[in-house]
């Protein structure tokens, strides 16, 4: 618990509908201290820019902080919604956020990790290995990313590739930012052995397995690293709901682990793979499916009123693939499940 000075406000927040309960101090946002406690808020950027911690506010009172419209409009403000990142409670509060995680959800922890493989997949992707303290437990979902703790204390947060008993190590898909402080080190000077410290589990991008409704599985880039974690994860589980999968890059080379997806498919009849290719050049050879990957969902699937959608990729293919879905798409907000990254400085799968 975070040390109060004598007088210093302390709230509570309530989730409905789960009845989730947690205190904030008066300088943290609502979701810092949702985190802290193990509450399991959605969230993404963490930075007001993309939207996944949206959520209403039932009653209370809350400052908001600096935050993008395209993650909350001032009209959706008017109407009572916050962004959880960048609120800070000035009374009590109660939220609905119907995707609050169930109590006893994963514990955050801090570890050293050592690395333990290099190996680029793309001219500007490297799958990272990192091996974790053989004598400490490390529990994720599917789906969840960690961050680093660079040695100023500046983090920078990537998406796990691999489901939990892919263990004991985690697998991570990072793309090459030129002049990105993290990723010049990870094409640069990193070496195998090295020992970097990170913290998580983090995040509410995890497979709702109570449901029993088709699934549409939507990545850009990167953004196909937690998108694997949870097809190993439903191989591991047995769970064989129609899932279709759409991938989507500006050049084949985008699509960086093709082979990996079409060694998986003979052993998961559930699974549909669609690859799509935006700016292909003649030199490509491409014959696949173009143009904005999260049309080409609305393509095949015009009415999406009874399936769940997890999409993972920049927050324009987010943003564009929730707007179209629910206004044209008639899919049910609630089953719009999102991992969103922006840049190096942020949430970050690429």
């Amino acid at each position: 618990m975070i040390a109060t000075a004598p007088g210093t406000p302390v709230f509570t927040v309530k989730a409905e509908p789960s009845g989730r309960t947690f205190d904030v101090q008066w300088d943290e946002t609502v979701l810092a201290a949702a985190v802290r406690q193990g509450v399991g808020l959605p969230y993404g950027c963490k930075d007001g820019a993309c939207g996944s911690c949206k959520c209403r506010l039932l009653s209370g009172k809350v400052t908001l902080g600096n935050h993008q419209t395209k993650a909350l409009s001032p009209e959706e403000e008017v109407g009572g919604l916050i962004l959880t990142c960048c609120a800070t409670a000035q009374s009590n509060l109660v939220l609905e956020s119907k995707q609050v995680t169930e109590e006893g959800a994963v514990p955050i922890r801090k570890m050293p990790a050592r690395v333990s493989g290099l190996s680029r997949v793309s001219d500007d992707v490297m799958l990272l290995q990192l091996q974790l303290p053989a004598n400490e437990a490390f529990n994720f979902r599917a789906g969840q990313y960690v961050e680093f703790i660079l040695r100023d204390g500046v983090r920078r947060s990537y998406s796990m590739a691999n489901a939990p008993h892919h263990g004991p190590g985690i697998e991570l898909h990072i793309r090459h930012m030129p002049g990105g402080r993290f990723t010049d080190h990870v094409f640069g000077d990193m070496k195998e052995k090295e020992i970097v410290r990170i913290e998580g589990p983090f995040g509410s991008f995890f497979l709702r397995e109570k449901s029993d409704k088709p699934i549409i599985l939507l990545a850009s880039g990167t953004g196909f690293a937690p998108i694997k974690a949870l097809i190993e994860h439903m191989q591991y589980a047995g769970i064989t709901r129609p899932t279709t999968l759409y991938w989507g890059g500006r050049r084949p080379s985008d699509l960086y682990l093709q082979s990996w997806i079409e060694a998986q498919l003979p052993t998961l009849p559930h699974l549909r793979y669609v690859p799509v290719v935006s700016d292909a050049t003649p030199e490509d050879g491409w014959s696949g499916r173009t143009g904005f990957v999260h049309r080409a969902v609305l393509e095949d699937f015009p009415n999406l009123q009874n399936h769940q959608v997890y999409v993972c990729g920049a927050p324009i293919v987010v943003e564009s693939a929730k707007n179209d879905f629910t206004a044209h798409g008639k899919l049910p907000a609630e089953e719009f499940f999102a991992d969103s990254f922006t840049s190096e400085a942020d949430k970050s799968t690429a």
